[in-house]
């Protein structure tokens, strides 16, 4: 008898842990789901907040040359150019004033370049450093590399344009203001390429890859991606004598300047005030053209485009 009711207790014990078990992984079951509701939420939240509305750039007007590539138009008046916060040579800030030019609304493709170079005879671009694999940087798509300050105004000159002033670089970058970047005074990933891959790439964008840091007039790729070879000699001193009216760099010095930060830079360093120098036979795999052009320099195939 007592080894029935031993029975009769285990069979219950084994009912009631059965029990329990479904009990739990039904309750198990029940938390997982509450969770992944709550984080699908959360990310269809942040994929909300993330969508830019598009800026409208058909106010400003633009041509497209001989050589089919699109200028914007940057219009006559005064600009804020240099920062209090960055280095001792982006001090002081002051007003300029420019007359209107044109400027590329994009960076110069290796494609582009190529076709320079075969209709000129003139040299190949050269790369002399890069840690990877070089086929990952040379691509027809991507911007152009390893030329020189001297090739880069060649291409120009080819192009019927001309290397922008520093003045000029800068004001299409920042409009009128004194924003730190073509979109505003807060850095934003997802609207340059700079060091490292959270942007998307891990060195080189095709031009106009993002749309949400165009400048004010529309340029693409103001911070990042290729920093930029301007006609001016560098002078470390220079905005403390800097003309009002189209200033066109020192008179004196070694190195040319370059504007807009890189691939290679941190955002600190790709601001729009951010000034670079170099020796004007330099050849980098950071260093690109975009070429401007006076207004009364219209080539004469020059045509209306549309943003």
């Amino acid at each position: 008898m007592e080894n029935k009711g031993v029975l009769i207790g285990s069979i219950i014990f084994v009912f009631a842990s059965f029990i329990l078990m479904i009990v739990g992984l039904v309750y198990e079951s029940y938390k997982s789901k509450q969770q992944r509701e709550l984080v699908a939420s959360i990310k269809t939240e942040r994929q909300a907040v993330a969508v830019t509305a598009p800026r409208d750039f058909s106010m400003y007007k633009t041509i497209v040359g001989d050589e089919g590539r699109e200028m914007v138009l940057i219009p006559e008046g005064p600009f804020t150019m240099g920062s209090v916060e960055g280095d001792p040579d982006e001090a002081p800030e002051h007003q300029l004033y420019l007359k209107s030019y044109y400027i590329d609304s994009k960076e110069v493709t290796q494609a582009e370049y190529d076709r320079f170079v075969r209709m000129t005879k003139r040299g190949k671009p050269f790369v002399p450093v890069f840690e990877d694999d070089i086929s990952k940087i040379v691509k027809p798509e991507l911007p152009a590399i390893g030329m020189s300050w001297n090739d880069a105004g060649a291409y120009c000159k080819w192009a019927g344009k001309r290397l922008p002033t520093e003045a000029e670089w800068e004001k299409a970058g920042r409009g009128e203001g004194n924003r730190r970047y073509p979109w505003g005074d807060e850095f934003a990933t997802g609207n340059a390429n700079v060091d490292g891959d959270a942007d998307g790439f891990k060195y080189l964008a095709p031009p106009g890859a993002f749309e949400s840091g165009r400048s004010p007039y529309g340029l693409y790729d103001m911070t990042g991606n290729v920093a930029e070879w301007v006609a001016d000699t560098y002078g470390e001193q220079y905005y403390q004598k800097s003309p009002y009216r189209d200033p066109q760099g020192s008179e004196d010095g070694q190195h040319k300047v370059i504007r807009g930060g890189s691939w290679r830079e941190t955002p600190q360093g790709a601001r729009l005030s951010k000034r670079f120098q170099a020796k004007m036979w330099r050849t980098d795999s950071t260093i690109g053209i975009r070429c401007a052009r006076d207004v009364d320099e219209q080539p004469k195939g020059s045509r209306t485009a549309k943003n």
